[in-house]
């Protein structure tokens, strides 16, 4: 399982031009089934990402074809978290 932090660089006043890419982007992610959750870092700081199956190298090549990476928008961080635990809501992340 992996976060993926998306954080405003000193580029943020172009995120209206790559927007829609960027939401295409996202959708990918979820249709693909290695977006588990996304959303906005408050207070307007970027965004977050939960993955889940998928490789560290085939995350790092995803999130670089994101427009708002690929054009310097937002600065990514991948952490990646083995969970060791985990609410039986979240069973499914288990296996």
């Amino acid at each position: 399982m992996f976060f993926v932090q998306l954080r405003f660089s000193s580029n943020k006043g172009q995120a209206g031009q790559f927007m829609e890419g960027h939401k295409d982007w996202i959708k990918r992610g979820f249709d693909d089934g290695v977006f588990l959750l996304s959303g906005s870092l408050q207070p307007n700081l970027g965004g977050g990402i939960v993955a889940h199956n998928t490789s560290l190298p085939d995350l790092q090549s995803r999130v670089n074809e994101d427009p708002f990476v690929a054009q310097d928008v937002v600065r990514a961080e991948i952490i990646e978290l083995t969970p060791s635990r985990t609410d039986e809501r979240l069973a499914f992340l288990a296996g």
